[in-house]
């Protein structure tokens, strides 16, 4: 198993702004610059919207993204309540809607959908050269999770520490094959 660095983890309200939110939060986590960042932000986008529009999560519910980077790809969870049906590719290229998925599998190196506990999962990775990176990414890495480690801290401690519920992210390339026994 392939370890990866936590970028981070944001509960968003299963509203149609949260997805700007969403945007926001890819855009500050990966970093100006970062090779895999246009196709990430789009793709959190399309999962966030998928999320708040066809899952129970929406009309306020609780939509979760974390985001893992993985070395050779950034690895992203988007968890929400749920729904009666599952997330599908659609063929109909001409529909108003329903391109979302279609995005995702085009784009993404790998994707699948998780159901576990009341909650539905839609990962990607989007894989990008490290070699490729500006150098300021590839210099401050270590440092810049260090200091997002002791933030984690200072906040857990000011706030009380509460084991988290949201669903692990992982960087496995085998991992869809993992979650569909």
């Amino acid at each position: 198993m392939t370890t990866g660095t936590l970028l981070g983890v944001i509960d968003l309200v299963g509203r149609p702004e949260s997805v700007q939110l969403a945007r926001q939060f890819t855009s500050i986590r990966l970093g100006e610059g970062h090779p895999a960042l246009e196709d990430v932000i789009l793709l959190t986008s399309e999962v966030v919207t998928n999320a708040i529009t066809h899952s129970n999560s929406r009309n306020g519910g609780r939509v979760t993204v974390v985001m893992v980077d993985c070395h050779e790809y950034i690895h992203v969870n988007v968890s929400d309540a749920g729904a009666d049906t599952a997330p599908r590719l659609r063929t109909d290229t001409n529909g108003e809607n329903g391109r979302g998925l279609v995005l995702v599998d085009a784009l993404a190196r790998n994707w699948g959908v998780r159901e576990d506990a009341g909650r539905r999962t839609v990962f990607f990775e989007v894989a990008y050269d490290f070699r490729e990176a500006p150098a300021h990414l590839k210099q401050s890495a270590m440092r810049r999770t260090a200091e997002r480690a002791a933030r984690r801290v200072t906040e857990s401690a000011a706030v009380g520490w509460k084991a988290p519920d949201a669903p692990a992210a992982g960087c496995h390339a085998a991992e869809a094959e993992r979650w569909g026994e």
